[in-house]
């Protein structure tokens, strides 16, 4: 078993917090262990969605996926932690994101695919971002006349 921090990074204007809307899935490429192969597209893991890993005694994961390749089962479990959010005291630097436990494959890429909430530093909240489309986001919070943007967004995963 392995457990992987996911870690995120983005540059942050007149945003005060950056999450994912309820019921978020999340896109990765993943590789299994074994032999190394790696999937060719991409997978989505959601935390409302747990399936039964087979050849364990009633154990669950978020994500359970054979290796078309050494056919060898894996599995992949969110940590019980909530996924942290993305802070404007974190812009334009890597932060801690989510913890996911692996057995069998590792993750080796995120695309932040999915409805993304942001959070104006005035408290305008802004629902729906899709930070995909040319790898930024910009809006304008009225409240106080200002642009509000998400770019340059970028993510790495690591060992916790």
């Amino acid at each position: 078993m392995v457990l992987l921090l996911l870690s995120i990074k983005a540059e942050l204007e007149n945003i005060a917090f950056l999450e994912p809307s309820d019921g978020f899935d999340y896109f990765f490429r993943v590789k299994c262990t074994s032999c190394n192969e790696q999937h060719p597209k991409l997978v989505s893991l959601n935390r409302a969605e747990e399936f039964e890993v087979s050849g364990s005694k009633g154990n669950t994961a978020h994500f359970v996926w054979r290796c078309s390749l050494c056919k060898r089962g894996s599995s992949a479990k969110f940590d019980p932690s909530k996924t942290l959010s993305y802070t404007e005291e974190h812009s334009g630097q890597l932060a801690p994101f989510l913890k996911i436990e692996c057995r069998g494959l590792e993750f080796t890429s995120f695309e932040p695919r999915g409805s993304w909430t942001c959070h104006g530093t005035t408290g305008t909240v802004f629902k729906d971002v899709d930070l995909v489309e040319n790898d930024m986001w910009t809006d304008y919070d009225e409240k106080v006349g200002l642009p509000v943007s998400v770019s340059e967004f970028d993510s790495e995963w690591r060992r916790a």
